[in-house]
């Protein structure tokens, strides 16, 4: 979510937005008829969507039962997997971290297809219940694991409804091979991106190790930014490291503006003032691309970055690693990430039948370039250094594997031959079990 020059800025993992004249529908009173609703969709996506001229001229909206049916018949499916609807007031919510109705934690399978919890948020019931990353779940509901298997081999666990005050009973093996069975409500907390940091002595340098799960804005600061990146960069200073360890393995992507915030502190100070990321829209909306401009932030003046990710790196996770390629060495530790080179921001701001009847279209609408013209990357970024991830073991155990490879990259400038052996692709992950907004914040 970003709020810079213009008047609506809350974006998705990609996103900012750029606002040009005012949509003529925003004459038009607002009504709440169903087909005019659908069309108000096929509109706004006529004139903002990213691949606009793979749409249909005209469309009879009168045959689809439902505003998602006129969505799900516009998107360009062969590279479109992200547009979505949902309401003005859950989308800023989501890109300030207000939860509802979630348990507040993940899961991750290891090698050998054991569950464990990837991460729990604080102030979430499962955080106020002492869960941590490391606990396996060996039962949910009284079902055992294996019965939430698929017949494609994935996964499917229904946890039932996002609604405050529904439960759910799990049986954990904790690191010490004793059991305990928690059940727990379903409530509404404010999550926290920054899941772990730390400092470590690697030889003669200090290496700062920063676990971040999603790139949420702190509600009511402008401009838009991070309270808790300017805690972390703060912190990160006045240790004086030397090298930077960023975990983007759960982070399914969030605001721009944030990853504009973060940019600006690793930038060393070579670079301020040069092209960060230049934005690109379809035909129509031509004359909104521009280029943002690294604004340099703090003193760090880092030579590298070492990222661990995943397929559930995503979006703005990826925009990091794209603006920092042409200017910085840039190591990734873990699995190739998850391919979205595109953004969105809301568009009932621009139309009056969809504000007037709480629809919120968030389709695809840019693309965004590095300074080298990088645009397009919808495999993924590989990884140097490929390591199976180890949910087995908590943040900030230097025995967990993905952390190991990393201090061993910075400690030796190689990976060893063990490390990689560890790499393996799971069947399962969080970010492939949710839709629309939730894909970008996936938890339970």
């Amino acid at each position: 979510m970003k709020k810079l020059r213009f008047p609506l800025l809350s974006l998705i993992a990609l996103s900012f937005i750029l606002i040009s004249s005012c949509n003529p529908e925003e004459e038009v009173p607002a009504v709440v008829q169903e087909d005019v609703v659908k069309k108000a969709i096929f509109d706004s996506m006529k004139e903002w969507y990213y691949w606009e001229a793979e749409l249909p001229q005209t469309l009879d909206v009168s045959k689809f039962a439902s505003n998602q049916e006129v969505l799900d018949e516009l998107m360009f499916r062969p590279l479109d997997r992200w547009s979505y609807l949902t309401t003005r007031a859950q989308f800023d919510a989501a890109f300030t971290g207000q939860a509802s109705g979630a348990h507040g934690f993940s899961f991750a399978f290891d090698q050998d297809e054991k569950l464990f919890v990837a991460f729990v948020y604080d102030e979430a019931p499962a955080g106020k219940d002492g869960w941590k990353r490391g606990w396996q779940i060996i039962e949910i509901n009284n079902k055992p694991i294996s019965s939430y298997k698929t017949s494609t081999g994935s996964y499917s666990f229904n946890l039932g409804t996002n609604e405050i005050g529904v439960t759910n009973t799990f049986k954990f093996r904790l690191p010490d091979g004793a059991e305990t069975t928690r059940t727990i409500q379903k409530g509404a907390f404010q999550t926290n991106s920054v899941l772990y940091k730390d400092v470590y002595e690697v030889g003669t340098k200090k290496v700062g190790h920063w676990v971040y799960q999603s790139f949420r804005a702190t509600a009511g600061l402008t401009p838009t930014r991070s309270q808790e990146v300017e805690e972390l960069f703060n912190y990160f200073i006045s240790e004086g490291i030397d090298e930077l360890i960023i975990d983007l393995r759960y982070n399914g992507g969030g605001s721009v503006a944030v990853t504009e915030q973060i940019l600006n502190y690793i930038a060393p100070a070579r670079i301020n003032g040069r092209v960060m990321y230049t934005n690109k829209h379809n035909g129509n909306k031509f004359s909104n691309n521009r280029s943002v401009n690294f604004s340099k932030k703090g003193n760090l003046e880092l030579d590298r970055i070492i990222f661990i990710t995943s397929r559930g790196s995503a979006s703005a996770s990826e925009l990091l690693v794209n603006c920092l390629e042409p200017y910085m060495d840039l190591v990734l530790v873990g699995d190739n990430t998850y391919g979205k080179p595109v953004g969105s921001f809301p568009l009932s701001t621009f139309n009056r039948n969809l504000s007037g009847n709480n629809v919120e279209l968030v389709p695809i609408t840019f693309a965004i370039a590095n300074s080298d013209g990088r645009a397009e990357y919808f495999d993924g970024f590989p990884v140097n250094f490929a390591v199976g991830d180890d949910p087995a073991r908590n943040w900030g155990d230097k025995e967990e594997k993905r952390l190991k490879a990393a201090l061993e990259f910075i400690q030796n400038g190689s990976v060893s031959a063990r490390m990689k052996n560890t790499s393996f692709k799971p069947k399962w992950e969080m970010i492939d079990a949710f839709e629309g907004l939730q894909k970008e914040f996936p938890m339970y």
